[in-house]
């Protein structure tokens, strides 16, 4: 009964303080004059402390100083898409040199059978220079640290690359590294020719590589133990060179019979065929046994990209074995998938991959059916150790213009899951000149730490002849073997030196895409894994760039202006602008190249200081010693002068620069005039703007700031400028670019609790700036962004003052400090807290509101006085969660059984070179594997690859004022909104969030969360427009398929093989320490 009287008191206690405030809240008239008083005091302040119109003004008194050109998006475009083209064609000639040297090579090879000693000689790129051993065959150059290359090089020698499950002293490679040798001379002419070649690789079909100039092996980690994997063959260069795209499905017996260690190698080798894969191929997994299905939620092809090819991981790492094998039912149910061609797919090589156990049936009825022609090729994989007819599965890949592979253990896997581009390659061989065609590849990160790449390749084919046994006796055939792939690399920085950036403003850009409309030249582009990222995902996606995306991919030229959420560069904010995109094809590739201006850059500023004398004067605006007078003074990083070097320290880089223009003046050949000119004239003209600060002193302003176009930022006074955190580079700077996108003032929400920035949202002010606009004869230019920092003290008092009424009675009606009853409030466009009249709100300065009332914000969501857009990166890192070494259990390393080693086949195999590895390592370096152990507890804490999801708020509307209540079942929030004109801001009153506690208080978060994103089942049911390839080399009636797969046997003594499993046991198990 007591607590019910407690209940009832509370009720009516709520009911009537919910009343109270009905009654005494303030009218939506009193509080637009509060407003209104705010926004008078604010942009009067800003506006005659930053000076906006006094650097205006400066501009046009200066006329005769610059002149104003033209943007003409048509030409600039067209004219970067063809010297784009000419860079490319000249990589192209200098490979079809490369390929023709290559088969020469090969064909004048004589074939050695042993080799003496020092007779091949190479560098492994592998090799430990430090070492003092001298092994024979072995070449040890000197390296220098090369610019272009960013790591040590030697002009003079190759570097030769061999996986680490390739043994170098096979009569294979030996011959290999022999006539590869040659291919040095032809490196060396083709960068005498043209000393901007990167890259040049010939990776062979065996695995080997060599490439020019040389360099030492290592990977991105810079971990010098760190076991390599990288084999030529895997990369995505090498796919694309090899064989034309594939439309693959894999077939996956999961018969009863498969069970155990069996079905855990068909899962790492289903695993390692995607793979093999790039992202012009198609594929799907299908397990079958008594019935046949889709492992995963794709019912038909898909693209082979990163997304698509996790779900088949995860999907066949889940399927169990149970109940028998029926052949018929799997390849029905595959040639079925096959032959849909209403669903997007490559249209080429038509592929069918089983991987089983074996069986006794073949199925041929089935083939008879579906495959006549033999359109559709079948690769077959006997998997595991087992005493089945595997006559039945070789007939079925011999039969269909495939192979036959045997998978008994793990060492196997990675050689015969790639092997099958060899059979592939024929119809190129066969089609020979026809088949000569340059490709260029979708943009990757390179081996050797060039960054992002697009890589030119040609196939090298096998140009010898080779007997052939038929009824009428031995005769000569073509070869159909596919030597490899030749490869030059082209770095996107050089693609971007031809798209010139300073000129079309901040929020102008070029960006290319490839056929699978992936960019490989856009700012949001990060050079991190995975880099397929799609045009689509890298802006905000709309009706509009989905028809643009798709007429460029077609290899249309077109030309658009349209409305778009543009995301901030700090993506915290999303403003709308107008842009017009216009395109054109890159000719002699499938690249398509787009430029994207805002109407405000269709002209830009060109300085005219040519003497001497005033480029002196100017410069010297810049100097140290004068930042007292003049503020404090950053450069942004450009190229202005080739021999001039970048520096990430801005007081460096402004000393060298000032040397190195007094030394050698702005008209030096090394340098760029025209940049160096408008840096020297913005130089001047803010050092005007500086002597009108100088003249005041506001009260309430921590700093005023100035940045212009042409590269200089002043801070003043210069104590301010040290602790200025923005970007030197003003292209990059977030309030600059929102400012130009902006017709008002911005006010710029401090980043709360940035560990980066070091000083709190409250210490830091709030920044205000808006863009600088003149008309020069009619045409709009906006050449710098000025503006100020806000005390945050000297703020809430006037913010307070303002919101006063001297008729109040109550204690509700206005903004009073810490008032109890009312919550007051000013927003940006993007949510986040500016002001408060609550002491617990102004240390949250810069945090998203929806983390503080949650409730509140998402009323504010619904009425609606914001909009949200919800987008994902798909380049982010993430944290790993990590396994405890205690679950991890032992390594899986494997041992070969009797079987394995009475196979004289396995002898040759990766797994048989591993473990020899294994072996020798084990008796020469004890700590080999512990320290094998350490590396992958140190690779468990680096981040990783992951997709992260953001939200970002913005206006809805140009409705000014919003009011309403906030129903929260046993109470209610009265509110009212009015926007600040000539801002980004709003401010609010509401009823306190302590009068309604039964509210949602679950925060919204804004924040950059992990993410599965958006679900791949649903994105394949409708996949975005792509074009296949042009030509298809999928068949030829010449081609020979005789040779399908096959093993022979060797018996070694009982003896022999129980000792070698004896001593691999005893080193896995007696010689490791693991701790319990």
């Amino acid at each position: 009964m007591e607590s019910y009287s407690i209940a009832v008191f509370l009720i009516v206690l709520l009911s009537s303080l919910m009343n109270l405030s009905s009654a005494e809240f303030p009218t939506p008239a009193t509080v637009k004059t509060w407003v209104d008083k705010m926004q008078e005091d604010l942009v009067t302040l800003a506006r005659t402390a930053s000076g906006v119109d006094q650097l205006g003004a400066v501009f046009l008194k200066n006329r005769d100083s610059y002149t104003v050109e033209m943007n003409n998006a048509q030409q600039l475009v067209e004219s970067a898409a063809w010297n784009i083209e000419k860079l490319l064609l000249n990589r192209s000639m200098a490979l079809e040199t490369l390929a023709t040297a290559a088969e020469n090579f090969q064909m004048e090879h004589q074939w050695k059978n042993e080799f003496g000693e020092n007779e091949t000689m190479y560098y492994n790129a592998k090799d430990n220079l430090d070492s003092d051993s001298n092994e024979t065959g072995r070449i040890k150059p000197e390296f220098v640290e090369d610019p272009s290359f960013k790591r040590r090089i030697n002009y003079n020698y190759t570097a030769v690359h061999i996986p680490t499950d390739i043994y170098e002293g096979s009569t294979i490679v030996l011959n290999e590294l022999n006539w590869t040798a040659a291919l040095e001379d032809v490196f060396k002419k083709n960068r005498d020719e043209d000393p901007t070649l990167l890259w040049q690789v010939f990776g062979s079909a065996t695995g080997l590589a060599r490439y020019y100039p040389a360099s030492p092996w290592m990977d991105s980690s810079k971990t010098p133990n760190k076991i390599d994997l990288y084999d030529v063959r895997r990369r995505p260069w090498y796919i694309q060179g090899a064989a034309s795209p594939k439309d693959m499905l894999i077939l996956v017996d999961v018969s009863g019979s498969v069970s155990g260690l069996t079905l855990r190698l068909i899962r790492t080798s289903v695993s390692e065929m995607l793979e093999t894969l790039s992202d012009d191929d198609y594929v799907n997994v299908v397990s079958f046994n008594d019935d046949a299905k889709n492992v995963s939620c794709f019912t038909h092809l898909v693209q082979a990209n990163v997304r698509n090819k996790k779900v088949l991981k995860d999907a066949v790492h889940e399927i169990l074995a149970k109940g028998i094998t029926d052949y018929k039912k799997g390849f029905s149910f595959a040639f079925e998938q096959l032959s849909n061609f209403n669903v997007s797919r490559a249209n080429c090589n038509k592929i069918i991959m089983l991987f089983t156990d074996g069986g006794e049936e073949r199925a041929q009825e089935i083939f008879e059916k579906y495959n006549p022609e033999k359109k559709v090729r079948v690769f077959t994989f006997s998997v595991g150790q087992h005493n089945y007819d595997k006559g039945p599965i070789q007939w079925m890949a011999c039969a269909n213009k495939g192979h036959y592979y045997e998978i008994p253990s793990i060492g196997a896997i990675r050689i015969n899951t790639q092997e099958y581009l060899d059979v592939l390659g024929r119809p190129m061989v066969l089609a020979d000149k026809r088949a000569k065609q340059v490709q260029w590849t979708n943009v990757y990160l390179d081996a050797l730490e060039l960054g992002l790449v697009i890589t030119g390749t040609l196939p090298v084919f096998n140009k010898t002849k080779e007997l052939k046994s038929n009824e009428k006796g031995a005769v000569p055939r073509q070869n159909q073997l596919i030597l490899g792939v030749m490869a030059i690399d082209v770095s996107l920085e050089d693609i971007k030196r031809l798209t010139p950036r300073f000129t079309i403003g901040p929020n102008g850009y070029y960006f290319a895409i490839d056929p699978n409309g992936y960019v490989l030249l856009h700012p949001n582009l990060q050079p991190k894994e995975p880099v397929t990222l799609d045009f689509l995902d890298a802006e905000l996606e709309n009706d509009v760039k989905v028809e643009i995306r798709r007429k460029m991919i077609d290899g249309e030229k077109g030309e658009i202006k349209i409305n778009t959420l543009v995301k901030s560069q700090d993506e915290r904010y999303i403003d709308k602008g107008v842009r017009t995109y216009t395109w054109t094809p890159v000719n002699g590739t499938d690249y398509s190249l787009a430029l994207v201006l805002p109407s405000y850059s269709a002209y830009y500023i060109k300085a005219k200081i040519e003497d001497t004398i005033t480029q002196a004067r100017l410069s010297e605006t810049l100097q140290l010693d004068h930042f007292e007078e003049y503020g404090y003074t950053s450069i942004a990083p450009r190229e202005y002068c080739k021999d001039l070097k970048l520096s990430s320290n801005k007081t460096q880089f402004l000393l060298e620069f000032i040397d190195f223009i007094d030394r050698k003046s702005p008209s030096h050949q090394s340098c760029n005039a025209t940049l160096v000119n408008r840096l020297l004239l913005d130089a001047g003209f803010s050092n005007e703007l500086v002597q009108y600060w100088k003249k005041q002193s506001p009260q309430g302003v921590l700093a005023r700031f100035v940045a212009t176009d042409g590269g200089i930022t002043r801070i003043y006074p210069k104590s301010a400028g040290e602790d200025w955190t923005e970007d030197a580079e003003t292209y990059e700077a977030s309030f600059y670019k929102r400012s130009l996108d902006n017709p008002f003032y911005i006010f710029t929400a401090p980043y709360f609790n940035n560990s980066e920035i070091g000083v709190s949202g409250f210490d830091s002010g709030i920044m205000v700036s808006r863009a600088v606009e003149i008309t020069v004869d009619g045409k709009l230019l906006k050449p710098a962004v000025v503006g100020v920092k806000i005390n945050v003290t000297t703020w809430m008092e006037n913010f307070t003052k303002a919101t006063m009424r001297t008729d109040c009675t109550s204690e509700i009606c206005d903004c009073e400090k810490n008032n109890k009853y009312v919550d007051c409030v000013i927003l940006d466009d993007g949510g986040f807290l500016l002001m408060s009249n609550q002491d617990e709100y102004i240390s949250q300065i810069g945090r998203f509101f929806g983390e503080i009332d949650p409730s509140f914000m998402r009323n504010l969501i619904k009425v609606p006085l914001y909009s949200f857009n919800k987008s994902y990166d798909y380049q982010s890192v993430c944290d790993p969660e990590r396994d405890t070494k205690a679950a991890a259990g032992l390594r899986s390393v494997f041992v070969p059984t009797i079987a394995d080693i009475l196979n004289i086949g396995w002898w040759a195999s990766a797994a048989a070179w591993s473990i020899l590895q294994q072996l020798f390592l084990s008796l020469t370096f004890p700590n080999f594997l512990e320290a094998a152990d350490i590396e992958e507890e140190i690779a468990a804490l680096s981040k990783k690859s992951c997709i992260t999801e953001q939200t970002q708020y913005f206006f809805s509307n140009n409705v000014k004022s919003f009011d309403g209540v906030l129903d929260c079942g046993n109470c209610s929030r009265i509110y009212h909104a009015e926007k600040l004109a000539n801002t980004n801001l709003v401010f609010l009153i509401v009823d306190s969030k302590v009068t309604c506690l039964a509210c949602d208080s679950k925060p919204l978060i804004q924040a950059e969360q992990p993410s599965e994103g958006p679900n791949p089942c649903e994105l394949a049911q409708n996949p975005r427009h792509r074009k296949g390839p042009e030509v298809c080399f999928d068949n030829d009636d010449n081609e020979d398929d005789s040779d399908c797969g096959g093993v022979s046997g060797l018996s070694p003594s009982l003896w022999s093989m129980i000792g070698i499993q004896l001593v691999l046991l005893w080193l896995l198990t007696g010689s490791r320490h693991y701790p319990s």
